[in-house]
């Protein structure tokens, strides 16, 4: 255990975070999201049992959104005819804005196969145990000042 680092970031999650640079994506995946097929040109770690509003939140805790991009958080949008609610984004909305002064407006949003194909380009895929539909997201890092 360390002071000051939330005990849900493993060590294998916490090295990753670190060799991060300024532009790199990393992807949270809910937990029908296929993980392992879209992170198979990077680094894939196992989260499973966790969800993805308590990983975001202590990832952000440590990670900074990059702001010289729009929309550092970016969401898979809902399927044009699918009926679905989102309620998560909510939450994901009041994390983020808990770290990053741009709020809500932080977060974009990518149609269904360009999020994938932006996944298969992160520098990480984290799989969760996260049963909300349309849970899953991409942050870009940025940096310290």
């Amino acid at each position: 255990m360390l002071k000051g680092i939330p005990p849900i970031l493993s060590p294998e999650l916490l090295k990753v975070l670190a060799e991060m640079g300024h532009g790199d994506q990393l992807v949270i995946g809910d937990g029908n999201f296929p993980a392992q097929s879209m992170g198979k040109n990077g680094v894939v770690i196992r989260c499973d049992g966790h969800n993805v509003p308590e990983l975001l939140d202590a990832i952000l805790s440590l990670f900074p959104l990059d702001t010289y991009v729009e929309k550092p958080v970016r969401l898979m949008e809902v399927v044009p005819g699918v009926n679905v609610e989102t309620p998560i984004w909510d939450t994901y909305k009041e994390i983020v804005a808990k770290y990053d002064e741009r709020g809500a407006d932080a977060i974009g949003f990518l149609e269904r196969f360009k999020f994938y194909e932006e996944s298969k380009k992160s520098y990480a895929v984290i799989a969760t145990g996260e049963k909300a539909l349309y849970a899953c997201m991409i942050l870009t890092k940025g940096v310290l000042a």
